[in-house]
């Protein structure tokens, strides 16, 4: 098992995921993640075929002298990442900002879940369009509630707020450039 450590980190990153990613998708921790990356451990097969399956590839295909990761350009519910927590749910599409130019959410707010008194701003241009419930928009001083069908897009540096002013999940897809968020 030639540089499995080298070779795991290039296809990890590749995917654009953090070590503490993978873990999560996986179910292995950051730590073994870690040690395996910087060759201080060897991986059981099914070690590292459990982490392979969170990668999308084959223990086959990884130790195949031709292997070449690539980023994937169709991406099924179970690839997207989570990186929202509590009442508020972010799943990002394809997880790989590093080479990306557009960062793309599937939003899930539950009822009266918002993303703070304070107002957010970053870098970029954001938009996006609901799917479903209800969602107040909050951007300078202007507000509105958007429901199904309804969409926004401003410059992400205008100070801005998100709210389920709903009974019901509110979802949205929306995007984000460059990926600030």
């Amino acid at each position: 098992m030639d540089d499995v450590g080298g070779k795991l980190r290039r296809l990890r990153e590749s995917r654009g995921l953090s070590q503490r990613q993978l873990a999560k998708r996986t179910g292995v921790s950051n730590g073994t993640i870690s040690l395996i990356e910087n060759d201080e451990t060897d991986p059981t097969v099914g070690l590292l075929k459990k982490i392979l399956t969170g990668l999308s590839v084959s223990v086959s295909e990884f130790f195949s002298r031709d292997f070449i990761p690539v980023n994937p350009f169709f991406f099924a519910k179970e690839d997207l990442t989570e990186i929202g927590s509590g009442l508020v749910s972010y799943r990002e599409v394809a997880s790989t900002l590093k080479r990306r130019k557009l960062q793309i959410l599937h939003e899930r707010y539950r009822p009266g879940a918002d993303t703070g008194v304070a107002k957010i701003t970053h870098r970029g241009e954001e938009g996006g369009l609901v799917l479903e419930g209800e969602l107040e928009v909050q951007v300078g001083d202007h507000t509105r509630i958007l429901g199904p069908g309804d969409a926004y897009q401003f410059a992400s540096t205008s100070p801005h707020r998100f709210r389920n002013v709903g009974d019901s999940d509110c979802v949205l897809v929306t995007a984000c450039t460059p990926p600030t968020f």
